[in-house]
């Protein structure tokens, strides 16, 4: 799964790099190294614009953690930060974005936790694991947004709307493999066009786009265990450890 990840670059970098076309100054995240689920995050999308009847590239926040559009109320939406690839394009909860409205969350890095067992008198724990791009650049993590509308406020009002994203994540590869069994799923530049473009929704043709990173493409690296604290923040956060499970192997990175 992906359950953190870091998100520093800057909304003006993150509209040239991606193409996007409509922006808004105003709307300006913190840079989080420590993104958790119900935090608001950065995506790229394509709609309509009402106006002008043309298709946009959008940079805007999304809350993490997707609400279906028919669930009763937003309360579990924290619980759909993932979406698994094998079953993304049939699940109710789903597939109705999977064919007319994904995104990318685009991210630093992301973490991921192994158990380290009992030893010595200390206690078991998780250690987390920092997984980043060796090449320059954001991970462009393949996403799926929805609106959630609350039937108690007027439809006109904005408060009576709520956006929501989730991470595509497919089985783990390589040196992702050695800390956890899944990881996110990413769509490469060369595809971000055919992904985004929501007249695009043959399921079988956009399933084709999701790219997941070789061994050779993410470095990992073991980090202290103060991230597994949401309330934890700063660059600080991304600094190398000792690895407690190194037993002589080569590092994952």
């Amino acid at each position: 799964m992906c359950g953190r990840f870091v998100s520093t670059t800057t909304p003006q970098d993150l509209v040239g790099l991606l193409g996007v076309t409509s922006w808004t100054p105003v709307e300006t995240l913190a840079p989080s190294w420590n993104v958790a689920p119900t935090d608001p995050v950065w995506s790229v999308l394509e709609r309509v614009d009402r106006d002008t009847g043309e298709l946009t590239r959008r940079l805007r926040p999304l809350r993490w953690g997707l609400v279906p559009s028919w669930a009763k109320d937003p309360g579990g939406g924290a619980r759909l930060i993932n979406a698994r690839a094998e079953t993304v394009h049939e699940k109710p909860s789903f597939r109705s974005a999977f064919a007319k409205r994904r995104c990318v969350l685009p991210a630093d890095g992301y973490y991921e936790w192994v158990q380290v067992p009992a030893e010595g008198g200390r206690k078991a724990y998780k250690q987390p694991y920092y997984l980043h791009p060796r090449a320059s650049g954001p991970l462009l993590m393949a996403g799926l947004y929805e609106f959630w509308r609350d039937r108690s406020v007027p439809e006109d009002d904005p408060a009576a709307w709520l956006a929501t994203a989730t991470v595509i994540t497919t089985d783990a590869t390589d040196a992702a493999g050695r800390v956890h069994d899944r990881m996110p799923l990413t769509i490469a530049a060369g595809d971000l066009d055919a992904w985004l473009d929501p007249e695009h929704t043959d399921p079988a043709g956009l399933r084709q786009l999701l790219h997941t990173p070789a061994g050779d493409e993410l470095a990992v690296r073991p980090v202290a265990t103060t991230v597994n604290s949401v309330r934890n923040n700063g660059a600080a956060l991304l600094d190398a450890v000792p690895d407690p499970l190194d037993r002589g192997d080569p590092p994952p990175g």
